[in-house]
């Protein structure tokens, strides 16, 4: 994976503790122009989302010339236990409950439909990462020159995939 030196390289990726240190290791980027955000999935699940904001900023205040989405084949970290702690607790059932309804019949902005739909999330990562990386390329914010790109790691067999 070979980089210009002096351009400046935004990592956005996911909370993998071994992540990091690949791509400082593994993709021969120089660390003085390397930013990395990370969020608990490297998913923008809507064009103006927090995650995207953070984009933007980067991109504007410290001239990112590139955006690299990682995704990893270590990413199936069981979420379902996660949800189901969620859908069982009684509190959270009947505030899920109105909040559907709110989103069914009061906001019809809300782009997933329902609490679930939203806390579930994309099936897998790699669908994930493709529309964020969609998102982000075609964003109006996102200057024109900004490269877009996608990363998939194989953290067991230390592989990095570039999909342009």
């Amino acid at each position: 994976m070979s980089r210009d030196e002096k351009k400046k390289v935004l990592f956005v990726i996911g909370m993998e503790q071994k992540l990091e240190r690949f791509i400082k290791e593994e993709t021969n980027v120089n660390l003085e122009n390397t930013i990395i955000l990370q969020a608990y999935q490297p998913v923008v699940s809507h064009p103006f989302d927090d995650l995207m904001r953070d984009i933007i900023i980067a991109v504007y205040q410290d001239n990112v010339e590139e955006i690299v989405v990682a995704s990893t084949n270590d990413f199936q970290k069981n979420t379902g236990d996660i949800l189901n702690k969620i859908y069982k607790n009684k509190e959270l059932q009947n505030k899920i409950q109105t909040l559907d309804y709110l989103f069914k019949n009061c906001m019809p902005e809300f782009p997933e439909g329902s609490v679930s739909v939203w806390l579930e999330g994309y099936k897998t990562l790699k669908d994930g990462v493709q529309k964020t990386v969609n998102f982000i390329r075609n964003h109006p914010l996102l200057p024109s020159h900004v490269k877009v790109k996608e990363l998939y790691i194989d953290l067991e067999n230390e592989k990095v995939s570039e999909i342009v």
